[in-house]
Parts: structure tokens; sequence; C-alpha cells
């Protein structure tokens, strides 16, 4: 027991109060007396104490009136042992009772009994409760779902594995990756991020690995790979499963050898490169397809996250849009909105299907047309009634599967078709005879345009045999 440990002692005997004193202080307890409970309640704060040690049977009021003054443990003594003392002073609060005479032994191992249970009890309420764990930085979520996440990403940004980011278009998954690499010991260096699926298929590889001067026509100078860009900090390959053969049989090389070699060069160069890979397709599904190595899959699916579409966060809905509106209204330099109620309850019961993209998108579109300080339903331009949604993407790709090449304006005049509809419809028309370069100059789009819309639609690009 240390001499921190402080004890009161109140007894009305000279003699027991002295003797009671020497005892505890041989055993380095502080001890201060008192011979009445008035005494002890005008000189001295029982709360200041341990332990209070009270005769039952006092001048004036009674031991026992001391265990309402003070929050500290009080053991009553008496010389009255029977039961029905000893029962009436823990009814009334005492946390225990000894009998006079006592023992040295028996008094000594009921204080310091008293002493750590009460210790340990304020340990527990005292002890401060933890915050919860603050959400990623840039991204919004407090459903159970993202909280989990959030654990996650913390967790894998403090190693160097190769992580996989999977979730539907939209979601956020370089968001995910920009968290992981903010998180982590690379965060000094710039993230370099790639949409594998916006690269032309001939130019990926000389994007990703770099290239000599004179490796293939137009080659005029040696060029610098995103792969060797990244070197010391991360990689974030958006789309992965979008990659050519040829060029995952080179990023495998990196994983294993750590190594990259410029297209049209014979000599490798180390690289320290964390990857950090996302997709929103079922990349098993693509290695039984053949159109995904084996094993490079098991090379980057290492430590897997996986991002919950809109449609199941719950209130997270409604945060995310009143963050994107602010966000909105700011870099717009609109006066700050807010939502009708018809426009929540809108919000908050549309499947969102394109996820918090199309959020953003259909926000973004209705603080441009906003005439007043509230954005109505109307102006988001969702349809609540399920009708027009887009179908699930299996749905989809099973009608593009089996939808026929001889479609033409003749048989459903454009005029009446929708955008989505006349976008499906040129696309399987035309993607056996352009390629997408071709086909995005067709519709007005860029490339990148013309990728998102296909996932969107459930209509990935056919890939070129290695």
């Amino acid at each position: 027991m240390t001499a921190q440990n402080r004890v009161l002692v109140v007894e009305d005997e000279q003699v027991i109060r002295t003797a009671l004193r020497r005892l505890l202080e041989r055993h380095d307890y502080l001890v201060e007396e008192a011979g009445s409970v008035r005494d002890a309640l005008e000189n001295f704060n029982p709360d200041d104490f341990d332990i209070v040690v009270s005769d039952l049977r006092l001048p004036g009021a009674p031991g026992t009136d001391l265990i309402a003054a003070t929050k500290t443990p009080v053991l009553i003594m008496t010389s009255y042992s029977s039961l029905r003392s000893a029962i009436d002073s823990m009814k009334m609060g005492a946390v225990d009772y000894i009998s006079k005479p006592f023992e040295h032994e028996e008094m000594l191992e009921t204080v310091a009994r008293i002493v750590q249970e009460s210790a340990a009890r304020k340990a527990t309420v005292e002890k401060p409760v933890p915050p919860p764990e603050p959400p990623v930085y840039g991204m919004i979520g407090s459903c159970p779902q993202m909280m989990e996440l959030f654990r996650r990403i913390r967790k894998v940004a403090q190693t160097s594995s190769t992580v996989l980011i999977n979730g539907e278009s939209g979601t956020g998954k370089e968001l995910v990756a920009r968290a992981i690499h903010k998180l982590s010991d690379r965060k000094d260096a710039e993230m370099i991020s790639v949409n594998c699926a916006a690269i032309p298929e001939n130019l990926i590889e000389s994007e990703l690995f770099g290239h000599e001067k004179g490796a293939f026509t137009g080659a005029t100078a040696n060029r610098t790979g995103l792969v060797e860009a990244a070197n010391g900090s991360t990689l974030f390959l958006d789309e992965i499963g979008e990659l050519p053969l040829e060029a995952q049989a080179r990023l495998l090389r990196v994983l294993q050898e750590n190594e990259i070699r410029k297209v049209g060069s014979v000599q490798s160069k180390k690289v320290d490169v964390r990857l950090v890979v996302a997709t929103h397709r079922d990349l098993k599904q693509l290695v039984i397809d053949g159109d995904f190595r084996e094993d490079l899959y098991y090379r980057i699916n290492v430590m897997t996250l996986v991002i919950p579409p809109l449609k199941e966060r719950g209130n997270d809905i409604l945060e995310l849009a009143d963050a994107i509106l602010e966000r909105t209204c700011k870099r717009l330099k609109s006066p700050a909105l807010k939502f009708s109620p018809e426009a929540t309850q809108a919000i908050s019961v549309y499947s969102w299907p394109g996820n918090v993209r199309e959020l953003e998108n259909a926000i973004e579109r209705a603080v441009v047309l906003a005439e007043s300080e509230y954005i109505g339903a109307e102006l988001l331009a969702i349809d609540t009634s399920g009708r027009n949604q887009l179908r699930p993407l299996n749905d989809r790709s099973q009608a593009a599967s089996h939808a026929s090449p001889a479609l033409n304006a003749h048989d459903d005049p454009v005029e009446e078709l929708s955008l989505e509809d006349y976008f499906q419809r040129f696309v399987l028309e035309h993607q056996d005879q352009m390629n997408e370069t071709q086909l995005a100059r067709k519709l007005g789009i860029s490339r990148k345009c013309l990728w998102e819309r296909r996932q969107r639609f459930g209509l990935p690009r056919k890939k070129k045999q290695a």
C-alpha cells in the first residue's frame, strides 16, 4: 500500500482512535482523525479520503450519517456485533462493517480490500470514453458498412500490401485510394492515378511503363511511364479489369520483381511502388472468361475493400446530399441553398443507380437551375416512381446480349428514343466496325465518358485477344 491512500478515522474513544491511527500509519496510510460526525465534517472534506473508518455509536449523530455526506466508502465499526446492526448499516450504504474489538490483520485486510475495490470502480467510471474514430479524410458516412470501411482503410494504410477496391461505378473508389495514400508513410509524395479504361489499348503500355525513342512509330523521344513516376509513392489503377492481357503481364512483373522495362528497352529498372487497384467488375469471373490473368488476380487480391452502393447506406444519403450541396454552392459561387421537404424525400427514396457521382450531378444541375433559396424535387430530375430507373447491371447485360445487330432508326425512330436508349443502340450497332476513339468521336463525347456510360448501361467493350 502506498502513502497516497488517505484514511479518515472517526472514533470518540481516544485510546481506540490513537491505536487505529498508529496501526494504519505503520502500513503507509495517511491518517486523519475526528471524535464525532460533526467534528469530521467541520474539519475535513470526507471526499478527499480513500476510505472513512467510523464507529457506529458516536456522540450526536451516528456514524452512518457520514454515508450520505460523502462518496467515499465508509467502513462501520461496532461493538454491537449483532446481525441487526450490521444489516442496518449495510442497508444505509456502508461498504462493510467490522466488529470491535477487531484483530489488526482483519482491519488491515478489510481496509486494503475496500481501498482497492474503490480505486478500481473509480478507474472504470472516470476512464474517458474514447471518441468514435473520425471518418476518413474526404469521405462522409456513419452507417455500419462505412464505419467498417473506414476502420479497414486506416488499418491497411499502415502496410505496404497491394489493395483491391471493389464497388459499383460512382461509389468513390478513387476517394478510398487517396485516403489510403494520405494515411500511409508515402503521403508526402503525389499519388499517381490512372483510369485503365480511358487510355487507348495501343498506348496503355507506353503510358504505364514508358518507351524508348524509336520503339514504335511516333516514339520520337524517351518517355517515363506512370509506374516509374509513382516510384516512392502510390499508384492507383482504376478499372484494372479493362487492362489488356499484355499490359497485365508487365504489371505482374512490377509486383513480382519490383522492376519495370520500358517498351523497346532491354534494360530493367527497380521501382518502389505501392499499388492500389479498383474495379466494379467480378475479376474472378474475368479470370474464368480468360480476360484477366489468374496469377495477377492473386497478386492484387491481397487486401480487398468493398464500398457499399449508395442505396444501402441509409441516412448517409441525406448527409452526403447536404455536404455536396454546400460544396457545390461554394464552387459555383451560388448563394447558400437548401433542399425543400419534397426534394429531401425524393433523395431518400430514389435508388441512385449511379451512386454518389449521380447524386453530385443531380445536385449540380439543381444548383444551376435554382431560382430561389430552396431546391425543389423537380430540379433534381430524378424519377422516384421506378419506371425510368436503369435496370440492374445483369438485366441490362442480358438485354444487350440478346439485342439484334440489325436494329436501326427505322425500327424505333431516334426522336422517340431517350438519350440512354440511343447511346446503347448506337454502340451495339457500331462497336464491331469502330474502335473506342471513333465511337466517342461519333457520339461527341470523350473516351472516358464513353467508358463510364458503357459501365452504366452494362455494355463492356470487347477485348482484343493477346
